[in-house]
């Protein structure tokens, strides 16, 4: 592209220095300028590209004069804030070893703060010809491109620091909220409608009431990373709702900003102080935030997918490739950034402490994170000490964030659920599998059952963590909410065009006898009962309990569990028609919860008597007894009884609490241990006690426990009280 327009007064001034990486606004001998440093190994030049403010007229080309270790860079004075500006990168054209550089493709720094502009049809920017992929595309593509945007990056931390801190929640005391900022927002009618969908909507006093009606302490927001839709979503006019398909690792996503805030001003600069806006506003009313990241792939996809960054600025350093330069994929989405390579593990990093640092976000959620401590140098393995991982563990900025991890990817060896650190929780598939099993009709012992309940130490004990080191789920985002679990056995994805091949197809899942809606009011009842006692035993369970957006309120995906690409109603959460009651029983079950520290023990139990005299967790048959061997090994038990004695703090327990899971067909007669016991919580009719109402007195000797029931009872105890 030619320049048309007079430019800004620019010059280049010399080498500059190889760090920070990116665009960075300084004075060099009073001189104001950018320092311009960029991640290109293996290429033999790299070009700044300077543009007019409306981005359509390069005003300026400029070769960075300097290279050290892999790093292009140099001092041009008289860049200004605010200043449009993209580059280009030659090298060599060898795609089938893994090089595709093309200056004819303006790149998005991987550094950027800011980048305005459309990015709708990205994926379609790629750097061979149409038909010929071992054949570069030498047509210009800069008009097509967002041109990143010279930012004060001081200024966004100052800001950072200026938002609210987020409450100190216990580990013991936390309750995670799984949701997406334009599904939780899009249909809620007391959020004024200019606001649902967005930043704004999601602080709103109608959300954040609702919120902390709930007993909510954490917000796990899913992406909000600027992103892109894929080229296959692009054909069939669908979107990329969840936004698991990363451009940009420092600006936050527009589209869920307001209009005004995407209207103010020539840039993003609204869009990020909504955002940050947002944050403020929830640590106010007393929420921690968490984000979704997705670090373990790129927007750029596979080998033919667009050139956009990382690929044009090297593909065979940023991404992982094998031997043949063929793109390594345990991420399942085409490309897998090279954990091995330093540039790499810096950008992940100066991203995280971006968001804590610029916005005051509180922890993170690694998408597949067994990816990110694969080296490809060092055979491709996990390693739970990976460069990344040392560096998280080590960098002060990071010392407070909560460190969530999903422990699995598509590679080799790729299930590694236990596998990180201290500091480090991860979700527990296998507390969502068994609960499911146990609850929903599917094979499952009471051993396995009783595990999960108290905090799968078979997982984390043996690293030296304790029972919060797990996230217990029964839902997510990615899989059926828990209405569809127990309204269908199959999955039904036709609406996302891949002919329902898309999806899992291991739900562990039941209909109640008919698939999908209905009237029949025995299915809806049976329904009903499996929604509340797996819930019930989410909340009652040792561990960290994390509940999906919509879950509480009965929210349905017409069956469909992998809806990342349906934005509209069929992921907007369905306020209007909202179980009340159930949501009413969700909020009661996080109360009792903090009522009670014996759901929520800190430290594994040991089974052996305390200063009480009692132990602190007791398994119990039907009749009273201990169980034997072969009564864990049952693989058709449906009933599991513990009572659990604990203190808080160090303090003698003020009450005993049994805790009965039966999941049957019928009424099953249990004998109580020695005292008075009332009931606190009956999943069958929604019933649980409030903070200020005693509990249902039942009685000493037995009692009866009806199907498809999670109950507890409490004994209280006197002062001191022991065995």
């Amino acid at each position: 592209m030619e320049a048309t327009e007079p430019g800004p007064p620019v010059c280049l001034r010399g080498p500059g220095r190889p760090w920070p990486p990116g665009l960075t606004a300084e004075l060099v001998d009073g001189e104001a300028g950018v320092n311009v440093a960029v991640h290109a190994r293996d290429a033999t030049a790299v070009d700044l590209c300077l543009f007019s403010e409306d981005g359509l007229t390069e005003t300026a080309r400029l070769r960075l004069p300097g290279h050290t270790d892999g790093v292009w860079h140099g001092f041009v004075a008289g860049v200004p804030l605010g200043q449009r500006y993209g580059l280009r990168a030659e090298g060599p054209w060898r795609p089938l070893s893994g090089q595709h550089f093309n200056p004819a493709r303006l790149l998005i720094d991987p550094w950027t703060c800011s980048l305005p502009g459309d990015v709708s049809h990205l994926a379609r920017e790629v750097g061979y010809r149409w038909g010929s992929p071992l054949q570069a595309d030498t047509t210009d593509n800069a008009s097509r491109v967002p041109k990143s945007r010279l930012i004060d990056r001081d200024a966004e931390r100052r800001a950072g620091a200026a938002v609210a801190r987020a409450p100190h929640v216990a580990p013991g005391r936390m309750v995670l909220y799984e949701a997406h900022v334009k599904s939780l927002t899009a249909l809620h009618p007391d959020v004024p409608e200019e606001l649902r969908g967005t930043y704004a909507g999601l602080a709103s006093a109608a959300v954040t009431g609702h919120l902390r009606r709930l007993g909510v302490t954490t917000l796990c927001l899913l992406p909000v990373f600027r992103a892109i839709d894929e080229r296959h979503l692009l054909d069939k006019g669908l979107h990329n709702h969840w936004g698991y398909n990363t451009l940009s690792y420092f600006v936050p996503e527009p589209r869920f900003a307001t209009r005004s805030a995407r209207e103010a001003g020539p840039g993003d600069d609204g869009v990020r102080a909504e955002f940050r806006q947002m944050v403020d506003r929830l640590h106010r009313e007393g929420f921690e935030v968490v984000l979704d990241v997705v670090f373990n792939h790129t927007a750029e996809g596979d080998a033919l997918g667009p050139t956009l960054c990382w690929r044009g600025l090297s593909n065979a350093a940023w991404y992982s490739l094998d031997s043949q330069g063929r793109h390594l994929n345990p991420s399942g989405c085409g490309n897998t950034f090279n954990m091995g390579d330093p540039a790499v593990v810096q950008l992940i990093m100066d991203s995280l402490r971006w968001w804590v640092q610029a916005y005051g976000v509180d922890g993170f959620r690694f998408d597949l994170a067994v990816a990110l401590g694969r080296d490809p140098a060092a055979g491709g393995g996990f390693q739970s000490r990976a460069p990344l991982f040392a560096a998280i563990a080590q960098d002060p900025v990071l010392a407070g964030v909560r460190l969530i991890a999903e422990p699995w990817d598509l590679g080799t060896d790729g299930y590694r659920l236990g596998a990180f650190g201290p500091r480090w929780q991860e979700w527990n598939d296998q507390f969502r599998d068994t609960a499911r099993a146990w609850w929903l009709g599917h094979g499952c012992t009471r051993g396995l059952i009783a595990r999960r309940l108290a905090g799968s130490s078979d997982v984390f004990q043996p690293g030296g963590r304790g029972p919060t080191a797990g996230i217990n789920l029964i839902t997510a985002h990615d899989g059926f909410t828990l209405a569809d679990l127990t309204s269908y056995r199959n999955k039904h994805n036709q609406a996302n065009g891949e002919g329902n091949r898309d999806g899992h197809n291991h739900n562990l899942s039941a209909n109640g006898g008919h698939q999908g809606p209905t009237a029949e009011a025995a299915i809806l009842e049976r329904r009903g009962r499996w929604r509340r006692a797996l819930l019930a035993t989410l909340l009652c369970a040792q561990g960290s309990p994390q509940l999906l957006a919509g879950d509480e309120l009965g929210h349905s995906q017409q069956g469909n569990n992998n809806a990342y690409c349906q934005d509209n109603p069929i992921t907007w959460l369905d306020w209007a028609g909202a179980d009340r009651a159930l949501t009413g029983f969700v909020a009661a079950l996080v109360r009792l919860r903090q009522r009670y520290p014996g759901l929520r023990h800190p430290q594994w139990f040991r089974g052996t008597p305390g200063s009480s005299g009692w132990p602190d967790i007791e398994w119990r048959t039907a009749s009273g007894g201990a169980p034997v061997v072969a009564d864990w090994e049952q693989p058709d038990g449906r009933l599991l009884v513990c009572v659990i004695t604990v203190g808080h703090c160090h303090k003698p327990p003020r009450e005993r609490l049994m805790l009965v899971l039966h999941a049957g067909e019928n009424d099953t007669e249990i004998s109580l241990p020695e005292g008075q016991w009332r009931l606190a919580l009956d999943s069958a009719s929604g019933f649980v006690a409030a903070d200020d109402e005693p509990e249902v007195a039942v009685t000493t000797g037995r009692w009866t426990v009806g199907p498809i029931t999670t109950a507890l009872l409490v004994r209280q105890l006197a002062g001191g009280e022991t065995l």
